[in-house]
């Protein structure tokens, strides 16, 4: 391993926020007109930004949303995030190798700080990346497009190949091939097909197994 750099996607990496933030995006779509479930919502959406997603839902509405329909939306997941939102099982673990290992870390997320604020801040592993929270509202393009993991090894001075991302999404983890980084993809014990189809060096089930790995 040459990794000088491992970039931790947010949501479903770090913090275990896809189900709950789905099931908002879901109930909104749904009273809108486009009628989804929960578990529709986070196999579509999973990875995605918000506002790509309202305009989508405007495009095959055939009208604008309301100005506020993504605020609102981020406002019931804060609240959901304040009562129930747990980190990643493991992920302490794989933060601990790093930091013993001596390998920066920073957060790439297609969510914007706000929402990153709410979610590490609760689950108390903000103060791990003080400084080194990237969001995609800070690039042109978000993920799929290789913009903001480019934006992060910029930030942190490290060139693309010496970078390791770690995404549980199809969509994230083809932003971290296209900038010709090594992907690892965390599964969570589900479906690793995905994936592996859009390039992910390697899948793992569990944060644990990620840490044993860069332990060795």
């Amino acid at each position: 391993m040459n990794y000088k750099l491992v970039i931790f996607d947010c949501d479903g990496v770090l913090v275990d926020s896809e189900a709950i933030g789905n099931r908002f995006i879901s109930e909104a779509l749904t009273l809108a007109g486009i009628p989804i479930s929960a578990e529709g919502a986070l196999s579509q959406f999973l990875g995605g930004k918000l506002t790509q997603i309202k305009k989508d839902a405007e495009k095959q509405l055939g009208f604008s949303l309301p100005a506020n329909w993504v605020d609102e939306i981020y406002k019931k997941q804060f609240s959901e995030f304040r009562k129930n939102l747990k980190s990643i099982n493991g992920i302490e673990d794989v933060l601990d190798v790093l930091e013993r290992i001596n390998i920066p870390v920073c957060v790439g997320s297609n969510g914007p700080l706000n929402k990153m604020e709410v979610s590490l801040g609760v689950t108390k592993l903000k103060d791990r990346f003080l400084g080194r929270i990237f969001s995609a509202d800070q690039v042109e393009s978000p993920k799929p497009a290789p913009d903001l993991y480019l934006y992060c090894a910029d930030q942190m001075g490290v060139l693309p190949q010496h970078c390791l991302v770690i995404e549980d999404s199809p969509r994230g983890a083809s932003a971290g091939v296209a900038a010709g980084m090594h992907v690892f993809g965390y599964t969570g014990g589900g479906d690793n097909s995905a994936l592996k189809k859009v390039g992910c060096t390697k899948t793992f089930d569990t944060m644990q197994e990620i840490a044993a790995f860069l332990d060795t």
